[in-house]
């Protein structure tokens, strides 16, 4: 028996297969109780190192630090964005003299690592008299880097889509400006948002880079706290509680995300069922006539935008 994929298992495939996942499972669950064990064995859980998070002080200088990051990621965020789109746009562009340039730019932006940028910034500007602080040093680089990424991911998005898409939207008279802001782009970013989030999580991640160039962020202040001599440099009690606000902010990220494909998809749902603007995509299952209705524009209508 087998299926259009792949051969359906047989008892012994499926017995084997199991077998496997329970022995991956076990695994797993061994070297995690060897971590802790060593972690107990060596003292990490000893009240002496947790000592040093029982302090108000303490927690209000990590809530300093997770602001610091979150001021980085906020910039980064929404600058990789605009910069991914308008890079995005270059690329697809019909003229050379603006696709090859800006290929080259993409291509030079993500090839330097985020941290050799970072240190470029701050450390090489100085040499030619320029002085930036850690702050703009962080954002920029993430920014550039990013968006880099991200137009990369936007393009590849547009071209994946169906050829008819464009070809309907210029059946109904849109130039392709219209085109790529009413058809292309909308449908290519539903379809790559979770590669989006996906490299939005990463910029939130590469924030903790700053701290080799002294930006005060989150791992910053959990490095001071974890070399604190006086509490017995309780390094892996600090790595925890630091790695436990990192993961806490990007499920935050992801929820935030999820909430809002979700809410698109159910405000589609809603037009379909009041009988509202046509939801489907351009050039699959819809005449001209319909779409030309879907865009705001008639039958008979060759206006351009």
């Amino acid at each position: 028996m087998s299926s259009v994929l792949y051969d359906v298992p047989g008892p012994k495939a499926i017995l084997r297969n199991r077998l496997l996942g329970v022995g991956t499972i076990i695994l797993v669950i061994l070297v995690f109780a060897w971590v802790i064990w060593r972690f107990a064995a060596t003292g990490q859980f000893s009240p002496e190192k947790w000592e040093l998070f029982g302090y108000t002080a303490i927690w209000a200088r990590i809530f300093d630090g997770v602001l610091a990051t979150l001021a980085a990621f906020a910039v980064a965020a929404v600058g990789a964005l605009v910069l991914g789109f308008v890079l995005a746009i270059g690329r697809l562009s019909d003229h050379a003299w603006i696709r090859v340039p800006v290929g080259w730019i993409t291509e030079v932006l993500r090839a330097v690592p985020v941290l050799i940028f970072m240190m470029l910034l701050y450390y090489g500007l100085p040499v030619v008299g320029i002085k930036m602080e850690p702050y703009w040093a962080v954002v920029i680089a993430l920014i550039a880097y990013n968006g880099s990424v991200l137009a990369e991911v936007i393009r590849a998005g547009v071209e994946s889509l169906p050829r008819g898409q464009s070809e309907a939207g210029y059946a109904i008279g849109l130039r392709k400006s219209g085109v790529l802001a009413l058809v292309l782009l909308p449908q290519a970013i539903r379809a790559m948002m979770p590669v989006i989030v996906a490299q939005l999580v990463v910029t939130l991640k590469d924030t903790a880079l700053g701290f080799i160039i002294t930006y005060h962020e989150l791992l910053y202040v959990i490095k001071l706290l974890g070399s604190n001599a006086a509490y017995h440099s309780p390094l892996i009690p600090s790595a925890i509680v630091g790695g436990s606000i990192y993961v806490a902010m990007c499920l935050v990220l992801s929820y935030v995300a999820y909430r809002l494909e979700q809410r698109t998809k159910r405000r589609q749902r809603q037009q379909a069922a009041a009988g509202g603007p046509l939801h489907h995509p351009i050039g699959e299952g819809t005449d001209t006539e319909l779409i030309a209705l879907q865009k705001g524009v008639g039958k008979h209508d060759s206006t351009t935008v």
